[in-house]
């Protein structure tokens, strides 16, 4: 068995005379474990740094996407949410297939285990994990940008059992903005998805706000702040990047969340 202690110590190299292909194997396993460290800590952060660092080539990287699409139907929750962080590793690192696009979405919206911190699985956040390959699909241009609108939009609207706790809304918020700065989106194509957000809060109990709406809510809040000030694809590591239709999209933000929050409005 591998130290991968000893590994992420010296630095993330690889070892001497190890084989990538065996480790790679080994790595993968490690993203199945209910042992938070061995999986987040062991199995991510190894080998998202190798996929940065090229360590794997596309053949790699295309064989490693194929096993990751396929655990998005994986029996245990942890394997399923730590496959979207490698899939973004890997379409970040310039390889991608269209058939990832549709395993991730047919799973994005039907997970419903939506812990972010579990107390002995440690960090599950199938939301966030997810938004941050929507974010990533969402700006690669073989992809339809209308369509991830259209799957955050079913995200945010699809019925939680608790309200968001770990940011949730934030990252799902940034993939919406990320996929927004794609300067070939019309102004309906970039504002349309939001009837489906209207539509959900309509002929709600505005006394008792549900998971639901305080999701949704949250989540196009942070938006209209990322429509008014730009969005960074990295975080603090980017350039700003200015949302298309910024004006268009603040004024139909505004009006989608007035349906169940008129103060907002």
């Amino acid at each position: 068995m591998t130290d991968w202690r000893k590994i992420i110590d010296g630095g993330f190299a690889v070892p001497d005379g190890a084989g990538v292909p065996g480790l790679v194997t080994e790595l993968c396993e490690a993203l199945r474990s209910r042992d938070p460290v061995v999986r987040d800590r062991h199995g991510y952060s190894v080998l998202a740094t190798w996929i940065g660092r090229g360590v794997l080539d596309e053949d790699a990287l295309r064989e490693l996407g194929d096993a990751m699409a396929a655990r998005f139907a994986d029996p245990e929750i942890q394997a399923r949410t730590f496959a979207p962080l490698i899939l973004d590793a890997i379409v970040s690192a310039g390889v991608f297939e269209s058939r990832w696009v549709e395993a991730f979405s047919d799973w994005y919206t039907g997970e419903e285990d939506l812990r972010g911190l579990d107390p002995e699985l440690g960090w599950l956040h199938a939301v966030a994990h997810g938004a941050d390959l929507l974010g990533t699909f969402g700006r690669r241009p073989e992809v339809d940008a209308v369509e991830m609108l259209a799957l955050a939009a079913r995200r945010m609207t699809t019925p939680a059992p608790h309200v968001w706790d770990a940011m949730e809304d934030d990252r799902l918020a940034h993939a919406v903005a990320l996929t927004l700065t794609r300067a070939e989106l019309g102004e309906e194509d970039a504002t349309g998805w939001l009837s489906t957000v209207a539509a959900a809060f309509e002929g709600r109990d505005r006394s008792r706000i549900e998971p639901l709406v305080a999701n949704a809510l949250r989540t196009l809040r942070v938006l209209y702040l990322l429509a008014d000030r730009g969005v960074r694809p990295h975080w603090r590591a980017d350039p700003v990047l200015a949302l298309v239709h910024r004006d268009v999209l603040r004024e139909r933000i505004a009006a989608t969340t007035a349906v169940v929050a008129p103060i907002a409005g």
